[in-house]
């Protein structure tokens, strides 16, 4: 194991490539920011594969000048030397009595071995990574875990571990459920995670070295300081695409990536975006409402997918939860209200209120009917038995209310109730909510399932033949906005993605552009092949087929 290198600069005591062993020999590394006064502290652990050495400037170039322009704050008060996609800025935590620990996962930046994300391997590193850090002679003894999408994520895995150390987590906008938070919507291969292997892992995948960036801090090579053949490096991780193509099902290969939710039991802080279709926000409510932990509580903001954990609202929310947990700091943070909602009106307006509980206990449950007569959402199904087709790859159909005589509130997770036949299904401009399902998949886990949040087992296959009618639970992500007086409210039911009519939006670690659903497309030939699913699809509706969309209204207190 060699040596490593530590110095004083900017304050702070750095520790850069510290090795960490792991149990089957392996070294991990990782660099280590803590104050420069002797002592010990608590420490702040992240955990992942985007490579700890490379800045966030140079990393995610478009995702840092939209930050920069649209929430100054969150790049104030600091140098932003250090700055890393989607962990803390140790300039803003160091100050505060905190060691900031960054490791690079196996496989990824400078730390060797086989690239297998999210699997039971990683999620054993992570565990070692923790009571590592409880022992050095700087920490508390206290480890806390905090970051977003990845390296929120992988902390439902690692605490279900139950490491003796970890006092508290901050998971901030990660999913939990690997198949039906983030890569099998509704049983539908996303594609994503294909496209995010490609531009945003393999990039920084170690042996890379001088084909891979430099680090800004230190001109050490980002990728570890040899440079493999591509042969080489393909062998070295798993296709995590071909994964998704080969199990359909939920199986083995999803539950180890998946948190058990039962056994995490570390207090926690989770923190959902609204706007988070598509791999965010679902994890974090379920996260909630289902973990074990007796000391529990939910965020959920808007904006951007990253500037909100950087930004001085983010920042002071996490250090009041992480002080009181990893301090013992009295700071009221055990009075704090278990519900913090930004409540979003239009115009990415957001108004904050405290809550008990999630979903909302006062929510009035409300059922709009699907009602072919005039596309209209009516409060009573339609008269008498109808139905209404569109092409399986097409367009869809659209079913809206009369304008609102007054202002509604629509918060909390919904559900879509439809009767089908069939005849042969990260962005500016995301719809308020979205659901998804694959006729095949409709089987639902009894015990899981609750009239607003539909549970679907994944288990098997139900083929749907032409011409028989199939009743369809669809769960809608919780979502939120305050539809104002002379507004409507729409569903639109389809087989294709949602696409804004603009002009696309681009980020420079995406492959494809921004047109409504961000990167959360389904579009694979492979998983929907359109001879497979391009016929016609007929709706339901009537007394007898109350097909209907279920909303959480929100009365006024």
């Amino acid at each position: 194991m060699s040596e490593y290198k530590s110095e004083v600069r900017d304050g702070m005591r750095i520790d850069w490539d510290v090795p960490i062993p792991m149990d089957d020999g392996l070294v991990l590394r990782a660099d280590v920011f803590r104050p420069f006064q002797e002592g010990s502290y608590p420490a702040l652990v992240s955990y992942g594969p985007y490579g700890k050495g490379l800045a966030f400037q140079d990393g995610y170039k478009t995702a840092w000048e939209i930050m920069c322009r649209e929430n100054p704050d969150a790049v104030s008060g600091t140098t932003n030397k250090y700055a890393n996609w989607e962990v803390v800025d140790p300039e803003k935590w160091v100050p505060s009595g905190y060691v900031c620990v960054r490791v690079d996962s196996r496989g990824a930046g400078r730390s060797p071995g086989y690239l297998n994300h999210n699997n039971a391997r990683e999620n054993r590193d992570f565990y070692k990574c923790i009571e590592w850090t409880a022992a050095q002679p700087w920490c508390s003894g206290k480890v806390g875990l905090n970051g977003i999408s990845y390296y929120a994520s992988s902390q439902w895995r690692a605490a279900a571990l139950q490491p003796p150390h970890l006092a508290a987590m901050c998971v901030w906008e990660g999913w939990v459920d690997y198949y039906r938070d983030s890569v099998r919507h509704g049983g539908i291969a996303c594609t994503f995670r294909k496209h995010w292997q490609d531009m945003q892992v393999k990039t920084v995948q170690h042996g890379r070295g001088e084909r891979g960036p430099r680090s800004r801090v230190t001109g050490e090579l980002v990728c570890g300081p040899e440079t493999l053949p591509e042969d080489e490096l393909v062998k070295n991780r798993a296709d995590m695409w071909a994964g998704v193509l080969d199990y359909p099902l939920m199986e083995k290969y999803y539950k180890e990536r998946t948190g058990d939710l039962s056994k995490v039991i570390t207090p926690l802080l989770s923190a959902a975006n609204w706007g988070g279709q598509g791999l965010h926000p679902r994890g974090n409510f379920e996260g909630f409402t289902r973990a074990a932990s007796k000391q529990k509580w939910l965020e959920v903001h808007g904006g951007s997918h990253w500037a909100p954990f950087y930004t001085d609202y983010g920042v002071k929310l996490q250090k009041r939860f992480f002080d009181y947990f990893l301090k013992g700091v009295k700071n009221g943070w055990d009075k704090q209200p278990r519900v913090l909602l930004q409540v979003r009106h239009p115009g990415e307006k957001f108004v904050e209120r405290h809550e008990k509980e999630w979903p909302l206990k006062r929510t009035k449950w409300t059922k709009f009917y699907l009602d072919p007569e005039g596309m209209r959402l009516s409060n009573r199904p339609a008269a008498s038995g109808k139905s209404i087709t569109y092409d399986g790859l097409g367009e869809g159909v659209t079913f809206s209310t009369p304008p609102l005589e007054e202002a509604t509130e629509i918060t909390g997770p919904s559900a879509l109730k439809l009767e089908v036949v069939f005849q042969g299904a990260l962005d500016p401009h995301t719809p308020i909510g979205q659901g998804w399902l694959r006729a095949s998949h409709r089987k639902l886990d009894k015990k899981l399932t609750r009239p607003y949040r539909p549970y679907h087992t994944h288990d098997r296959k139900q083929p749907v033949k032409p011409g028989q009618v199939y009743e369809l639970d669809v769960e809608i992500w919780p979502t939120c906005i305050v539809v104002p007086k002379g507004y409507r409210i729409a569903l639109t039911v389809r087989g294709k993605d949602y696409e804004w009519e603009g002009e696309a939006a681009t980020l420079s670690n995406m492959k494809n552009p921004m047109r409504g659903c961000g990167p959360f497309v389904h579009d694979d030939e492979t998983d929907r092949p359109p001879a497979v699913f391009g016929g016609k699809v007929m709706l339901h509706m009537g007394p007898q087929r109350p097909a209907h969309v279920l909303l959480p209204v929100i009365p006024p207190r």
